[in-house]
């Protein structure tokens, strides 16, 4: 798979279509994001599958759209997996990128990742390699909270929002996370540096922010240094929008939230 994306990306930089390709490089052992501008350091591209499914993820729709900003010409590949796609769409709806000047390279998850993250569909629309596999449909993490009372649930997400720690890593790392004022750090509504966290406000804000957003990429969770259930969160605000309206973000290029009736830059 990893010779496939190889052979793609240096036919792109070979004929000009791209001037750089975002993906990730092993490099003295550390697998971290990477620009490739030179196909030589090809050899040394990580697609993420060492030692264990997914070990290796970070929000490269977000470091895509900071390099689009200080360089708006330029014509950019970069490596995608269903939740990248689908942060793409996103970003594409609300104008953060020129969807004319981005070209994906995609690779199918294998059937450990897909399953590890519940993932409604993890491989792009379009894909160089890998195998499609099954998504899946219903969260397990999800029905396990709607199996408890009402009283249950209240009881154990105010115990996981005691836990938070306030580092903003769950936004930091969010690919949709692009707003150039930040409603978690008005002052008025959440206080800094100061612990526990005025609960629930914090998550329970986030969370709304993040309906018609959110593309259950997970890296939030994976950010959390509490290890706050945060996909299982929105995972649940997602099915319950999709519910009521149908829609499902990231799912459609086109298809905006009904929420969000103007996408805005």
């Amino acid at each position: 798979m990893k010779q496939q994306v190889i052979d793609r990306v240096k036919e792109l930089l070979r004929e000009g279509k791209i001037q750089g390709f975002l993906g990730l490089r092993e490099f003295s052992g550390h697998v971290q994001p990477y620009l490739f501008t030179n196909p030589d350091d090809l050899a040394d591209l990580s697609i993420g599958d060492k030692a264990k499914a997914g070990e290796a993820r970070y929000p490269l729709d977000k470091v895509l759209t900071r390099i689009a900003r200080v360089h708006p010409e330029a014509y950019l590949g970069i490596l995608v997996r269903g939740c990248d796609e689908r942060g793409l769409n996103e970003l594409y709806k609300w104008n953060q990128l020129d969807e004319s000047h981005v070209v994906k390279v995609g690779i199918a998850c294998p059937v450990e990742l897909a399953l590890a993250c519940e993932c409604l569909k993890p491989f792009p629309d379009d894909f160089v390699a890998g195998e499609k596999v099954d998504g899946v449909s219903k969260s397990r993490k999800v029905e396990n909270i709607d199996g408890m009372t009402v009283g249950d649930r209240f009881g154990h997400w105010m115990e996981q929002f005691d836990k938070c720690v306030k580092c903003y890593g769950c936004r930091n790392v969010c690919p949709i996370c692009f707003c150039n004022e930040c409603t978690l750090e008005e002052p008025e509504l959440i206080q800094k540096a100061v612990l526990p966290t005025e609960n629930p406000i914090f998550h329970l804000t986030r969370a709304v922010h993040m309906i018609g957003r959110c593309i259950d990429c997970g890296l939030c969770e994976e950010a959390c240094p509490a290890d706050i259930p945060l996909r299982t969160l929105y995972r649940k605000v997602a099915d319950i929008v999709e519910a009521d309206t149908g829609f499902r973000p990231g799912m459609s290029r086109d298809e905006k939230c009904p929420f969000n009736l103007i996408a805005t830059g």
